[in-house]
């Protein structure tokens, strides 16, 4: 890789998992990165051994230093309040911004899980809900800070006045649950917990035993229902009213299970995986964390070190096409004057350009007439339709402009390459191989734009045996194997979200081609071969690393934790209301004692480590079961928080939208689009200088911005 960003110097401070993931990403990517922060991480992770193993991987490739910060530092990444050097770009990561209720909570990731809309619709549908392992909000807090950090630091190199970055954990949390919140609550709809494996609207979208393991399947299509049948050999099921489309199937779910389970049972889970995607099937089996490594794909792919640790989610490779970025003013954003051609659909993709977009890019989404980004609708939309009106598409697509080109004809191609002559960057998330079908592979884009970022972001990636493999979210959540740490022993391997792989996978493309753009002046344009399943192993690196150091399958508790305790979900009043609580320290587990009256517990020798707290935890969940039982869940967590507890409501999806943080914070914004209305959309979780990236431009309707853009294209190839 070469150090792509060897020009910059950086000084990490932080002591949280997200500013210490930041960091490491700045260092993986060749930055120098003076460390001065003394942490204890044997709570880490999976704690012990494991925990400092996770901690040292998080700081692999820095530079210790007790001492003060080196004179070339360019950035400083920073906890809450702490001062920075002068002249450096200081960026700020904290739990909350200052701007709300919020502002002096306590929080943890499963306090960030509950508010984020992440816990509410994982575990039995009874309940309660399951606060998922790791430390997911802080590895996509961390990867949203370093975002903001080399933007700023892009922005800088071109002549705009940042001082200052900062990223709210919460607030970046929210990309997982951002979509389905806005559409929810803008039709009214009410988020539900189906049970284990169980997500609204696709079914099946569950795991399977396999005859040496599990096997992960979604169907969402008609042809893909089809083909499933026929793999199982029962045809006619294709053809069964009961199981016409996804709901439907999410109906009758039990007799699915009942026809799948044996269907799948005596077969090999890679066989069958890999049979089921060349009937364009979903597919992928579950392995086990600590087989990972030893997957030829993931092998091929350099996924993980000669540790077994998780290695960048991307390839780079440079052409040396070097040039300059443009100067902008001081008051521009960052990316000002940066064009983005993004070839995606769905969430994981337009997510990415999203984020470019909030930056300052200029955005040109391109769709086909006859094959529009799927997440418009299922139909063809014709004018005015409704599937102009999906919130969905509308909040991961707002800030862009948008055109409609067939490239599967001459005048199509040649407009698509008049665009990218013009462009810094192009995204696409289609499964390999299909740009190049176009006439657009990465020789010829190179051609048309030399020293052009290109980002192709695959969910198994652009090269290795599974290239080709076909995928949603849930089956990057699949094939990354973190469901076979969350839930409980006596369950499946679990997933926890619907389409847990996008959002993630969409802010690393935006890392990605942040990085290419940094370097070009130095190494030229770039090539990012990016695996959306690998990103995931971002997200678990801590249970990957703790397979390895323990060398036994890690527990699956629940929400219990060996190094939070008490940590778990209990009910409140209303109907399915619940109220998370999550000690991470001492001083938290002392405030719970006096605020529930048992003081005697704080000399309890037996309770003076998480560990022990956990080997009791059903004491002390049946003591915290009863305080909050009867109580609004929102009053007695602020009552919590107010004593030094960290706690918070588990927002159901549709709740988010009137989290009074958000609100106030200026998270949610406004806007108003044709065939929608009005509707909101989340903001960017960053700030520059205290202000927030301002989102007023919505989504673009279905070649909305043609005559604006293509202007005489086809004659003499210029573009507005």
């Amino acid at each position: 890789m070469n150090r792509p960003l060897a020009r910059f110097d950086v000084l990490d401070r932080s002591t949280s998992v997200a500013g210490r993931y930041c960091a490491r990403l700045f260092a993986q990517l060749g930055a120098h990165v003076c460390r001065t922060a003394a942490t204890d991480d044997r709570l880490l992770g999976y704690g012990g051994e494991a925990g400092i193993a996770f901690g040292k991987w998080l700081d692999a490739g820095k530079v210790r230093s007790a001492g003060s910060a080196p004179s070339s530092a360019t950035v400083a990444i920073v906890d809450d309040g702490e001062p920075t050097p002068d002249d450096i770009l200081r960026l700020e990561i904290g739990w909350f911004f200052p701007d709300g209720p919020y502002s002096h909570w306590l929080g943890n990731d499963p306090i960030v899980q509950a508010l984020a809309g992440l816990a509410h619709g994982f575990g039995p549908a009874e309940g309660p809900p399951i606060l998922a392992r790791g430390h997911a909000p802080q590895i996509v807090a961390g990867t949203t800070a370093f975002i903001a950090a080399l933007a700023g630091l892009i922005g800088r190199m071109r002549g705009a006045s940042i001082d200052s970055a900062a990223v709210s954990i919460f607030e970046a949390a929210c990309c997982f649950s951002e979509p389905n919140a806005v559409s929810y609550a803008h039709f009214g709809h009410m988020g539900s917990r189906l049970g284990i494996n169980r997500f609204i609207p696709t079914y099946p979208c569950s795991i399977y035993p396999a005859a040496n393991g599990w096997l992960g399947v979604t169907c969402l299509t008609p042809a893909q229902w089809g083909a499933l049948a026929d793999m199982i050999g029962k045809p006619e099921l294709a053809h069964d009213g009961r199981f016409a489309t996804t709901l439907d199937r999410l109906d009758h779910a039990d007799a699915i299970d009942a026809i799948l389970r044996p269907a799948f049972a005596d077969r090999d889970a890679i066989e069958a995986a890999e049979e089921g995607q060349a009937r364009r099937i979903p597919m992928a089996a579950v392995p086990d964390l600590a087989d990972l490594p030893a997957i030829p794909h993931w092998r091929d792919r350099r996924s993980f070190d000669a540790n077994g640790a998780p290695t960048l989610p991307f390839l780079l490779d440079w052409d040396a096409a070097t040039s300059h970025l443009p100067a902008i003013g001081s008051d521009d954003p960052p990316l000002a004057g940066i064009r983005v051609v993004d070839f995606t659909m769905g969430w994981a993709g337009p997510l990415s350009t999203r984020t470019l977009a909030d930056l300052g890019a200029d955005v040109i989404k391109i769709e086909s007439d006859a094959r529009p980004d799927w997440w418009r609708g299922w139909e063809r939309p014709e004018p005015g339709a409704a599937v102009e009106a999906a919130p969905v598409f509308s909040v991961v697509n707002r800030g862009k402009r948008g055109v409609v080109l067939d490239l599967k004809t001459p005048e199509g191609l040649v407009q698509a390459e008049a665009l990218v002559r013009r462009a810094d960057i192009v995204i696409d998330n289609f499964a390999p191989g299909i740009l190049a079908k176009l006439g657009l592979d990465q020789h010829r884009l190179r051609e048309l734009r030399p020293g052009v970022v290109i980002v192709s972001m695959g969910a198994f990636g652009a090269t290795g045996p599974w290239s080709g493999f076909r995928a949603y979210g849930s089956t990057v959540e699949q094939a990354s194997g973190i469901p076979t740490i969350n839930g409980a022993e006596d369950m499946p391997p679990a997933l926890q979200h619907i389409a847990y792989g996008d959002p993630v996978a969409g802010l690393y493309a935006a890392v990605a081609g942040l990085v290419g753009l940094a370097a070009r002046e130095e190494k030229g344009g770039c090539t990012a071969d990016l695996a959306q399943v690998e990103t995931l192993f971002q997200v678990a690196a801590d249970a990957i690393i703790a397979r390895r150091v323990t060398g036994a399958a890690l527990p699956r508790t629940a929400s219990k934790r060996s190094t939070l305790a008490p940590c778990g979900c209990f009910a409140a009043a209303g109907d399915d209301q619940w109220v998370a609580v999550a000690c991470h320290d001492e001083d938290t587990w002392h405030a719970l004692c006096l605020f529930t009256g048992r003081a005697d517990w704080i000399l309890d020798h037996d309770l003076a480590s998480p560990e022990g707290r956990s080997r009791r935890s059903d004491e002390i969940e049946a003591m915290l079961a009863r305080v909050i039982a009867g109580h609004d869940p929102e009053a007695i967590s602020a009552a919590l928080q107010a004593a030094g507890i960290p706690a918070a409501p588990v927002h159901s999806i549709e709740a988010l939208v009137e989290d009074p943080q958000l609100q106030q914070a200026g998270y949610w914004v406004a806007l108003e689009r044709a065939h929608l209305g009005r509707h909101v959309a989340g903001a960017a979780p960053f700030r520059f200088d205290g202000t927030r990236p301002y989102a007023d431009r919505p989504a673009p309707l279905l070649g909305e911005h043609q005559d604006a853009i293509l202007v005489g294209v086809s004659q003499s190839r210029t573009l507005a």
